[in-house]
């Protein structure tokens, strides 16, 4: 017999003086016949956990955010100790907002600054760049042969000549639109950063290092001096500093599910026990994770939330089940043991397919999303003890109040079905859905609506669709700085960076050269690349500089002793010591997914017909290049992630029911609400990306649950002999209506985070209320609605039993 035979039964009247406290399973005879022994372990080890959750921390690492096995990334990998800029880069741009950057003022601003940001911790300061570093020089070619030496001279005291002689070094240096605007009103402080902080080894604090950088601003910002910056560790830090803000939004959805889990109960002890063990669960994880070693970044911190609501989908039903009970006769122990008997299984089921959901994102290798997973797996595992065993205990102490009771006890009369128009008028609407009419019409909807929006998922895209960081607003002081940066600079913060491997000595040999420009000319070509720069690049311009700066001599030397003496000269950053490596630097003008694209397209198919045993070109360094990277690995996730959520979920769903009608009853909600779901991204403009990817696969946890309690309950009754109509009538009078009361209320109280000024907080908010409410509505309208045309009454179990 199935395992949830029982599930739905209603309990007996029986007083805890004549209740056998030997009946029942042996998991159930261990837990409330050791009840206080039970509790005080709950009570240590959130205690204990609650104190370890004191020293977890709040910060993200780059690696993390990128899919290291990635081939794209494995050459940054290979190579980033040789390359000038990875793709992890701080820009500080410093404008003056009167005059130009040749201000004896000005300068020394950015000196101070220069100064400063070289003793932060993380910073790669052999490759740091502002018109103060040595490494930021201008050549020149006299009748004497080159010439050249340090932007800012070792003699420059400020005075008119000095300021004079620095504009004159700029205008030589090649830097202007790469530290220096094309308009001389702002320069760049570049910082390449390091994984760790040298100093320790320990891992950068991205939220340290981003409140230092906001006091330098904060320091040096007048009305003279404008400061603008950008980079990934400045989106970390700005997303971590909105995490207070984040909380007071999760503040509010706490307080309205508490008052509509009053209102529905209208028992403040019940609700406060419900609340509190869904709250217990989120502190069992937050302590959980450092004791494991984890760390809280800004993309996983959804999950604290994600689950406590599903706590309190799972913390209502148990209530609910004991207040029945209570208000029945039974004595609240026994009203508890009841409970226990009939939902932990059921119960059990849908959190472990909630576990295996999450754990199924494990198969995405891009670290973040990783421990996402082992965050919401663990979070969920604390959901079995907490709401599952810890919830029932609690209340067979505490039973519910007597209002609560006679209340219960007043709508027992909805539950007789000796005729339809004894029945609640709104489940009587609901339980129309058995009939085959109102079946057929809500199937139909479902087909029409799956194909609408499957149609419209196509559109989907990957990856940013907008500039700057979407994680913000558009107006926020982020996307305003890089705005600026954008319209300033022609080298962009958007840096796409080609490889190009030969053997030893041969990076300046001429062919070699050749090749690189021909990628160039190409790269140029492309819509959104706005510059291209390069050792090839740099050779044409000395090639025009020694020929009295004439454009006919704007070209690639033959001469390969030239060549030597140009790159003798030339910036470190665009070859390395054993001249083994070059770099293609593209800066783009964002990092939309499709921008990113042909750039990588376009050297891929470059690469495939001028790649040989001399010349390799590889993909690809740089924060755009890593980007693209990552939004290949994310797009062949996508559809792997759902293809291993959806299996898992149905796996399980047939071990539980043992059935594959039941199972076909359960998915298919599912499955039409992770297409309106995409459907709805592309309506919004929102990408799938390493910080959405997850979000579907969250929704498809968290639908499963409402399935399975009304699937449950229905099943139970068919096999005992009852109509659809009557077996479904009674799953919602026993677990139906919590479902419609906590997908309502969790699908209201997320929504509220449209007004969070942290747009991902927003987003989330608009996609996690859609899917609260549409995988209630499918659990409501869309299982009886199958159920009509794929389960049927078997009364000879009932004859069995």
């Amino acid at each position: 017999m199935n395992s949830f035979t029982h599930a739905a039964e209603h309990s007996p009247v029986v007083e805890s003086g004549s209740f056998d406290p030997a009946s029942g399973t042996l998991v159930e005879r261990l837990l409330f016949n050791h009840r206080s022994i039970v509790l005080g372990i709950c009570v240590l080890l959130s205690l204990v956990l609650g104190y370890q959750a004191l020293s977890l921390k709040l910060n993200a690492a780059f690696e993390k955010m990128i899919p290291t096995d990635h081939p794209y990334v494995q050459n940054y990998l290979q190579n980033r100790g040789q390359l000038g800029e990875g793709g992890n880069t701080l820009r500080i741009a410093i404008e003056a907002r009167h005059g130009s950057i040749f201000d004896a003022a000005y300068l020394e601003t950015v000196k101070k600054i220069n100064d400063e940001v070289f003793l932060l911790p993380g910073v790669d300061r052999s490759y740091m760049k502002s018109l103060w570093t040595p490494a930021t020089r201008w050549i020149g070619v006299t009748e004497e042969g080159f010439d050249g030496g340090p932007v800012i001279p070792d003699d420059y005291d400020g005075s008119a000549g000095s300021l004079e002689r620095v504009r004159q070094n700029v205008e030589r240096s090649g830097e202007v639109g790469r530290l220096v605007a094309a308009n001389f009103k702002s320069s760049i402080v570049l910082l390449p950063l390091q994984e760790s902080a040298s100093e320790d080894g320990k891992p950068l604090d991205y939220n340290a290092l981003s409140t230092q950088l906001e006091q330098i601003r904060a320091r040096y910002q007048t009305e003279s001096i404008q400061i603008h910056i950008t980079g990934f560790a400045k989106v970390v830090g700005d997303l971590i500093d909105g995490m207070r803000q984040m909380q007071l939004f999760f503040a509010v959805t706490l307080v309205i599910c508490g008052l509509v889990l009053f209102w529905y109960t209208r028992c403040a002890r019940s609700t406060v026990l419900v609340l509190l063990c869904s709250i217990i669960a989120v502190v069992w994880l937050l302590g959980l994770l450092p004791t494991l070693g984890f760390d809280l970044d800004p993309y996983s911190i959804l999950v604290p939330f994600l689950v406590f609501a599903i706590g309190l989908s799972h913390g209502a039903q148990k209530m609910n089940g004991i207040m029945q009970d209570i208000g029945r006769g039974a004595d609240k122990l026994v009203a508890a043991r009841f409970t226990f008997r009939r939902l932990f299984l059921t119960g059990l089921m849908a959190l472990v397919a909630d576990a295996v959901g999450f754990a199924v994102l494990m198969i995405i290798k891009i670290p973040v999303i990783q421990d996402l997973a082992v965050t919401a797996t663990l979070g969920v595992l604390a959901l079995i003890f907490t709401n599952l065993i810890l919830l029932p205990i609690l209340l067979s102490y505490t039973g519910v109040s007597k209002v609560a009771a006679q209340r219960e006890a007043a709508n027992e009369r909805f539950s007789k079905l000796d005729a339809r128009h004894s029945r609640h008028p709104f489940w009587a609407l609901l339980d129309r859905f058995t009939d085959r009419k109102w079946a057929s019409g809500a199937i139909i909807v479902a087909l029409l609506l799956g194909v609408a929006g499957f149609a419209v998922s196509l559109h989907v895209k990957i990856g940013d669709l907008n500039p700057g960081a979407p994680e913000l607003r558009p107006e926020s002081r982020y996307n305003t700085d890089n705005r600026f940066m954008v319209s300033n600079f022609s080298a962009s913060s958007d840096k796409y960076v080609v490889m190009v491997k030969t053997p030893q000595y041969y990076c300046a040999n001429y062919q070699t050269l050749v090749s690189v420009d021909a990628l160039e000319a190409q790269l140029q070509q492309l819509p959104g690349v706005v510059s291209t720069t390069s050792l090839a690049a740099l050779s044409k311009q000395a090639a025009a500089g020694m020929n009295e700066g004439s454009m006919t001599w704007y070209e690639i030397p033959r001469n390969q002793g030239l060549l030597n003496a140009i790159i003798t000269r030339a910036p470190r950053e665009l070859f390395n010591q054993n001249c083994d490596l070059l770099t293609v630097y593209v800066y783009l003008s964002d990092h939309k997914a499709d921008t990113l694209t042909r750039v990588a397209q376009a050297v891929e198919q470059f690469a495939a017909t001028h790649n040989s045993d001399q010349i390799r070109f590889l993909n690809a360094a740089g924060n755009a290049g890593i980007e693209a990277a990552t939004n290949i690995v994310v797009k062949r996730s996508n559809v792997q992630m759902l293809f291993m959520v959806y299996a898992a979920v149905i796996v399980l769903c047939f071990i539980t029911f043992r059935s594959w009608r039941a199972v076909v009853c359960t998915v298919l909600p599912l499955m039409l609400t992770s297409v309106l779901c995409e459907a709805l991204m592309v309506g919004l403009n929102i990408g799938v990306k390493v910080a959405t990817l997850p979000v579907i696969a969250l929704g498809v946890g968290i639908g499963v649950d409402y399935a399975l309690y009304i699937l449950s309950v229905t099943l139970n009754h068919l096999r005992k002999g009852a109509s659809l109509s009557n077996a479904y009538y009674l799953a919602l009078l026993s677990t139906g209506k919590v479902v419609v009361m906590t997908g309502i209320t969790l699908g209201v109280a997320v929504t509220t985070w449209v007004l969070s000024p942290i747009k991902f907080q927003a987003d989330m908010g608009i996609l996690l209320g859609f899917m609260f409410v549409w995988n209630m509505v499918g659990a409501l309208v869309l299982v009886p609605a199958l159920a009509h045309f794929l389960l049927k009454p078997k009364p000879q179990i009932v004859s069995a039993k």
